[in-house]
């Protein structure tokens, strides 16, 4: 037989409110959705209204702030408020058409087959050679390469005319004189000699460079230079003079022409110096100033249909909500923003070299805030400063041990490999074993593999593609 029977337990959860949740869900969004989010909050609140001008933001009359400050009396929140006309931080860019005309312009030229798509048209040739044309532009990549061979191409084009590889060939030597220079080549070695080869003759190194690329890029490639030397019976200054020519072509002519539009990243916050040390302020333009409608917040209580003022009721508490989540977005974003500029304050002063070792941790124990929560305010957030535009992640990095005990950032590690490459003998580059060990005699204990992982991160050759002839 069942017995009933009534236990008495203890417990803890969290609830989280709808407060609470929106003004997590703001904490993480990024500018631009901010923006919209913002907008939209606007567009389905009447409650919230465009701070547009000084004169719009004046305080409301007696009667109206006596009735909304008695209303919010009734209204429970989770805080209280001092001030219902509470402004958000910024200036409004949404009412306003002042965009830059020049902004975002290469996105609506079409990419590099619209390049040269609009010169086929131009060419003299008949439909059929243009439309030969057009199939020959549709497989070149957007590096500038014909990824397809001629006979592929040929079997394409031959259920609707007799196409000749012959005939391909010729359209695609009309299309490698094309702009950009280079394009439709089938390998680098063709591509390099197109380039060369519309040079003026009188282009110093041009001959060697011609037969260097022709009948040496395997040996080029691997920087074999008295291989070449020999093999081309020139002296070391004619060969020297044909790879600074090469260096000067672009492997990848397609790239000159991106059909990508341009990002353009707007700074959450500026750091500034000034007489008393770094300042960070907030970005007055990252949201609009926005704030609650003192006319339609006094009606609350004047209309009579109980369905109507439950409504208006209802729109204000999400008001109140929403600047407060608003502000509290604010305030948190300009805290770790100071804690960050506080920790790095010798990267603005030094560079990349000087960058300390910090992760989320770090600011979450000394903000007394959730390591979740710092990663939600550093992600997707940037930073204006004297040296450039940065993520607020930028600022965080692993750490190497030094043989004093302290520790150095793997960014100004890195930094510090770029530096070294950058001054080493251009005949003589270190190899990933000789950089570590030069770490190694500044005091950082750092691994031949590191170095080697580092060195690629910044895309970085070997130290036997970086020999160069003197």
């Amino acid at each position: 037989m069942l017995k009933s029977s009534l236990n008495l337990q203890l417990g803890q959860t969290l609830t989280m409110t709808p407060q609470l949740q929106q003004a997590i869900r703001l904490l993480q969004l990024s500018t631009l959705e901010l923006q919209l989010e913002i907008q939209q909050a606007l567009e389905t609140n009447p409650m919230l209204e465009l701070a547009e001008d000084e004169s719009d933001e004046s305080a409301p009359d007696a009667a109206t702030e006596e009735s909304v400050t008695a209303e919010s009396e009734e209204m429970p929140t989770d805080e209280s408020w001092d001030d219902i006309d509470y402004e958000g931080s910024g200036h409004s860019g949404a009412d306003r058409d002042d965009r830059d005309p020049f902004e975002n312009q290469s996105g609506g030229e079409g990419g590099l087959h619209e390049h040269l798509l609009w010169q086929l048209h131009l060419s003299p040739f008949g439909e059929r050679d243009r439309r030969i044309g057009a199939t020959l532009i549709d497989s070149i990549n957007s590096d500038g390469y014909l990824e397809t061979d001629l006979e592929s191409l040929q079997q394409t084009l031959g259920g609707e005319t007799d196409v000749g590889v012959d005939e391909l060939e010729a359209i695609l030597h009309w299309i490698q004189q094309c702009d950009p220079v280079g394009v439709g080549a089938r390998d680098l070695r063709e591509c390099l000699l197109i380039q060369l080869r519309e040079l003026p003759e009188e282009t110093p190194g041009r001959d060697v460079a011609l037969r260097m690329v022709d009948t040496g890029m395997e040996r080029l490639a691997r920087h074999d230079f008295r291989s070449l030397q020999r093999d081309l019976d020139v002296d070391e200054s004619a060969l020297s003079q044909g790879v600074d020519l090469i260096r000067t072509l672009n492997p990848r002519p397609g790239s000159q022409i991106n059909d990508i539009p341009a990002e353009y990243v707007t700074p959450d916050v500026y750091v500034r110096r000034d007489s008393k040390g770094w300042r960070v302020d907030l970005n007055p333009e990252i949201a609009p100033r926005i704030r609650i409608n003192s006319l339609y917040a006094g009606m609350v209580r004047r209309v009579n249909d109980a369905r109507d003022s439950s409504f208006m009721r209802n729109q204000l508490q999400e008001a109140r909500w929403f600047l407060k989540s608003l502000h509290s977005r604010n305030e948190t974003l300009l805290r770790v923003a100071r804690a960050i500029v506080e920790r790095q304050a010798d990267f603005l002063e030094q560079g990349d070299v000087a960058m300390r070792p910090l992760i989320l941790r770090d600011i979450a124990d000394e903000l007394g805030m959730h390591e979740s929560t710092i990663s939600r305010v550093t992600t997707q957030k940037h930073m204006h400063t004297p040296r450039g535009v940065f993520e607020f992640k930028y600022f965080f990095s692993s750490h190497v041990g030094t043989a004093d005990g302290g520790e150095c950032s793997a960014t100004a590690i890195r930094a510090m490999i770029r530096q070294l490459i950058s001054e080493e003998p251009p005949n003589r580059p270190m190899s990933d074993s000789r950089l570590a060990q030069v770490l190694m005699d500044r005091g950082i204990n750092v691994a031949r593999r590191t170095v080697a992982k580092y060195r690629e991160a910044m895309n970085l050759p070997p130290s036997s593609e970086r020999r160069q002839m003197l």
